[in-house]
């Protein structure tokens, strides 16, 4: 079956060009508005997160009782996603630098997590976010283990990987951690082992810290609640876990995204790059609260356009940037939680067996003559 074309590909040069100053418009028109209510807004957001957390902690030290048990994992559970997805997330990618704030600053912050700050912000915020779905050079794309689109080579594992997609959604910053390894590399001899184990201590530095504190030192302070503070936390570890992957696959395999081969990085130009990531992404449909539980991930399109610019200002841009896909005759793929998570569940088990079935979601821009060039990189 011929591949089918993109959805770009009615586009001149000229237009993708001119899609791409129209987006750097509104980037300029953005930075420059960056003022006191943002900062209040994260400041708000820090303070509501560490609230819930301290709420949560004391109340699981009378976690023997079942009301306190539950609101204190709820208020955990609330406290982590906050932490890991509007704050850690965002922080990283630098949305925040702009205030000079040495204690919110991507240099500075260490989140809530598995994985290390230097480890993630190379393999997500460079890696990921300039090879957006580019086959071969997003690690990202099914996350080693997965087989998310038709051109990965069938392996007789992937029957398994509707299963072992659950168990990837309750481990999932563990999960995360470990491929930051890039032990597959290693295995090909495109990585020295010696800065495998180097990597992995440093993972076990930060994880062990984790560990301690979720799962010995709280628990400890329960004293008698010693097992029932312990699977609390264990809960809403996973609760965040479950939260954070079901956000993540939706934004980046739901029906209507597309793939790319590396061919398309010779030369690319920024208006090029913006219209991949226009592409390669999806939006969540919801309501506010809904959005920073998300760490408005759930407008992964304008995150993709713009990863430095605060997560607050997403809202603000999206319908610009939906205007801009109309009038150009782009897909602005979206839709709400349960309905792309569908598709990405039964992508999953499609692709889970040999062909996996239509190759629409496997696209490519156009080949355009271009001299070789170094593929765009934005700030974050």
């Amino acid at each position: 079956m011929p591949e089918t074309p993109s959805a770009a590909a009615h586009l001149t040069d000229e237009q993708v060009e001119a899609i791409g100053a129209e987006l750097d418009a509104i980037r300029a028109e953005v930075v420059a508005s960056l003022g006191e209510r943002d900062a209040r807004y994260i400041h708000k957001v820090i303070a509501a997160q560490r609230a819930l957390e301290v709420g949560g902690r004391a109340a699981l030290l009378f976690a023997r009782f079942p009301p306190a048990w539950i609101a204190g994992t709820a208020a955990l559970s609330v406290a982590k996603i906050l932490e890991n997805m509007e704050l850690g997330h965002n922080i990283l990618h630098g949305q925040w630098d702009w205030m000079r704030d040495p204690k919110i600053h991507s240099t500075t912050w260490e989140w809530d997590h598995a994985s290390p700050a230097e480890s993630w912000k190379k393999s997500h915020n460079y890696e990921h976010h300039t090879f957006t779905n580019i086959r071969g050079k997003d690690r990202d794309l099914g996350y080693a283990i997965m087989r998310v689109t038709p051109e990965q080579e069938w392996k007789p594992i992937y029957l398994l990987q509707p299963v072992y997609n659950v168990g990837l959604s309750l481990i999932f910053e563990w999960g995360i951690a470990l491929y930051d390894l890039e032990v597959e590399k290693a295995q090909e001899g495109k990585k020295p082992w010696a800065q495998v184990r180097r990597e992995a201590k440093n993972l076990w530095r930060k994880a062990r810290k984790q560990l301690a504190k979720d799962y010995v030192l709280f628990p400890l302070l329960s004293g008698p609640g010693f097992m029932a503070t312990l699977t609390a936390n264990a809960t809403a570890s996973a609760v965040r876990n479950m939260w954070s992957h079901a956000v993540i696959f939706c934004g980046h395999f739901p029906d209507g995204t597309e793939t790319f081969e590396e061919e398309r990085l010779e030369g690319e130009t920024k208006g090029q790059w913006y219209v991949r990531q226009m592409l390669g992404s999806a939006n969540l449909s919801g309501g506010s609260l809904f959005h920073i539980m998300t760490g408005n991930l759930s407008h992964q399109i304008e995150h993709h356009l713009f990863p430095d610019i605060p997560s607050n200002r997403y809202a603000e841009i999206a319908p610009r940037v939906r205007e801009i896909c109309e009038r150009y005759g782009l897909p602005y793929t979206t839709g709400s939680l349960p309905k792309q998570y569908g598709t990405v569940v039964r992508k999953l088990a499609r692709l889970a067996f040999p062909g996996g079935g239509p190759k629409a979601e496997v696209t490519q821009l156009p080949a355009r003559p271009k001299p070789v060039g170094t593929p765009v990189r934005l700030a974050g």
